[in-house]
């Protein structure tokens, strides 16, 4: 059985995530009002992130760009954790289907956008794993030996190259072992576990979510 402190670990990765936001910006209700707009499945104008958060257009811009966000030619927003481009990381929420950029996202977003069907290929063997997900916790895993690998965010690097584009889904901790050893450092968690795990994010990253007790 594979055990952590799930409340050390959640702290450890919220200090060590980058921090974009200036002391102007209430960081919880830009990301969560951003979240929201993506979940929509259409690119967003900075203008509308602008008056949905209550700032300046400027600003909206340059949080995005220390966020490292997708945008499309347009200067739309298209991805920033939740992402209309493809990634291995299918999440359907709300009848559209969208892309996250790495395994934990999609354990974490649904503390605010709700039931969500999550399909992405096991890292080492391409096994698909699906996984049914709601606010509440994890309905179904599929294979039901299934873990998430956890990595620390390198410092000096945006979110998604630092953290997210090692954490994976794997159908196994025997399937994740030959990566591990790549990996100094990093480890797996059950999906039930890593879900737990991005609860605890979720309450640390938007207004309203509540810790797990």
């Amino acid at each position: 059985m594979l055990t952590h402190d799930l409340d050390a670990l959640s702290q450890t990765l919220a200090e060590s995530f980058p921090e974009p936001f200036g002391e102007e910006t209430d960081g919880a209700r830009f990301q969560e009002t951003i979240l929201r707009l993506l979940a929509e499945g259409s690119p967003v104008p900075v203008e509308t992130i602008a008056s949905a958060t209550g700032q300046a257009a400027s600003e909206v811009e340059r949080v995005l760009g220390a966020g490292g966000a997708e945008m499309d030619e347009q200067g739309r927003l298209v991805g920033l954790g939740l992402t209309i481009r493809e990634t291995p990381h299918r999440f359907t929420v709300g009848g559209r289907s969208l892309y996250t950029w790495c395994a934990l996202d999609t354990l974490i977003y649904p503390a605010v956008l709700g039931r969500a069907q999550v399909e992405s290929p096991c890292r080492a063997t391409g096994t698909p794993i699906r996984v049914e997900v709601t606010a509440a916790g994890v309905e179904r895993v599929e294979p039901a030996e299934a873990v998430v690998s956890i990595v620390r965010p390198r410092p000096g690097l945006p979110i998604r190259a630092s953290f997210c584009n090692d954490v994976h889904f794997f159908r196994s901790a025997d399937a994740a072992a030959p990566w591990l050893s790549r990996h100094p450092g990093a480890i797996v968690l059950p999906v039930a576990d890593a879900f737990e795990l991005g609860a605890r994010l979720a309450a640390s990253l938007y207004p309203g979510v509540n810790a797990p007790s």
